[in-house]
Parts: structure tokens; sequence; C-alpha cells
């Protein structure tokens, strides 16, 4: 169910508000893996820093998606040369 959620967020750029250790998180989402020890984690931008940060999925409650509010991506993207 969160996969779904972050991937839909990810794919409109869509914000997301959440609840992460008991703190309010605005996060621009960027990116669905798995850390070195197998736990499922998002990365992306929180509204207020310019720096990415890992989050775990498990920490994560209460997410809402804020498709008022779209973003364009900070990290370069990879082009392909042909």
């Amino acid at each position: 169910m969160k996969t779904n959620i972050f991937i839909d967020a990810i794919r409109s750029r869509s914000n997301l508000k959440f609840l992460y250790c008991s703190n309010e998180i605005t996060l621009e989402p960027y990116y669905i893996t798995r850390d070195r020890t197998g736990k499922k984690v998002i990365y992306g931008r929180i509204k207020s820093s310019n720096e990415i940060k890992k989050f775990e999925y498990k920490r994560i409650a209460n997410i809402r998606v804020l498709s008022s509010y779209s973003f364009s991506p900070r990290i370069p993207l990879a082009t392909k040369v042909v």
C-alpha cells in the first residue's frame, strides 16, 4: 500500500506529508529502494532543506499526497547519449 502511494507521487511529482518518528515531514519523493540491511527505504528532499534524506518505510505513518503541489527534481537525471 505505501509503495503504491509513493510510486504514484514520484510519477506525478506530488509532495507527500507523513509522520516519521512522531515528526511531521513534507517530502519531495525521488526514489524507492532497499538499504544494505534489506530494509525498504524512500529517498527524497525535505521541503525546508536542500539535502536528500533517507526514510525507512516501517517508521512512516499517516501518509497524505499533496497533489496541489508539484515539484521539479533537484537531482541531475541521466541522459542517454547516442
